[in-house]
């Protein structure tokens, strides 16, 4: 007959499998840590499908000194678009505009027609419109969005139409203001009308505002001044590590 197992040997043996279990969970947990770290550092090239991160809207920005990395981002998602020749108007124009198409990886359409943007505004649109508005539209609606009405993109003017001061981003195609948003089913959803309206309206403009503050450097909103009663304005101007959001 065999002797009974000595408890605390028992005991020992049962710490030492805890303590291993507790060790590779830790490892694990800090493998995933740095795999997420890693998707933030500058050098990690930007990807459509990675998840929103710290370094996210850095990136994009980044990507109006390489046309050709950002035409390569839109190709390798799968995401519609026509390249646009260069424009110059006054002191206004942009050489790297795209318009985007419905169909392939973008499912939604802009009305009217497709806005000229330049390209790292097309892939933060993209990004924002899947990331962003399409899981905003399923929460609060149920449904998703398959329309985004603009007031367009590129202007050569001035900041709010002055005659005098610094350019508009929209005078370099690097802004562009979305006025609404069309529902599966017909419905649809305008920032003039329901930014103040039923709450699951006004929720859902103020989650694809707050969501767009982490891809574009300027976000701005009704909650910002009249001028944007309307609209909400997005765009990519330089403003360092940091953004405006209202």
């Amino acid at each position: 007959m065999l002797p009974d197992r000595n408890p605390f040997c028992a005991s020992r043996h049962g710490a030492r499998t805890l303590c291993t279990l507790l060790g590779l969970a830790l490892l694990l947990t800090a493998c995933q840590s740095l795999r997420r770290v890693s998707r933030e550092l500058p050098s990690t090239p930007l990807t459509i499908d990675a998840p929103i991160g710290w370094g996210t809207r850095s990136k994009l920005v980044a990507l109006g000194e390489d046309t050709p990395r950002c035409l390569a981002l839109l190709d390798a998602a799968s995401v519609r678009h026509d390249v646009l020749p260069p424009v110059r108007q006054d002191q206004c124009g942009y050489a790297d505009g795209v318009r985007l198409g419905r169909g392939g990886a973008l499912p939604v359409t802009f009305h009217p027609g497709g806005p000229a943007v330049a390209c790292p505004v097309a892939v933060a649109l993209v990004i924002w419109q899947r990331q962003i508005v399409q899981p905003a539209a399923q929460r609060h609606f149920g449904r998703a969005v398959t329309g985004i009405d603009h007031y367009g993109s590129f202007a050569c003017r001035r900041i709010n139409g002055r005659s005098t001061g610094d350019f508009s981003e929209h005078s370099t195609a690097r802004a562009i203001d979305i006025a609404g948003f069309r529902l599966a089913g017909g419905s649809t959803v305008t920032v003039r009308r329901d930014w103040n309206g039923a709450p699951a309206r006004a929720a859902f403009l103020r989650e694809v505002r707050d969501g767009g503050c982490r891809l574009f450097s300027t976000v701005l909103s009704p909650d910002f001044n009249a001028s944007h009663a309307d609209h909400l304005h997005l765009d990519h101007a330089r403003r360092g590590l940091g953004g405006y959001c209202r």
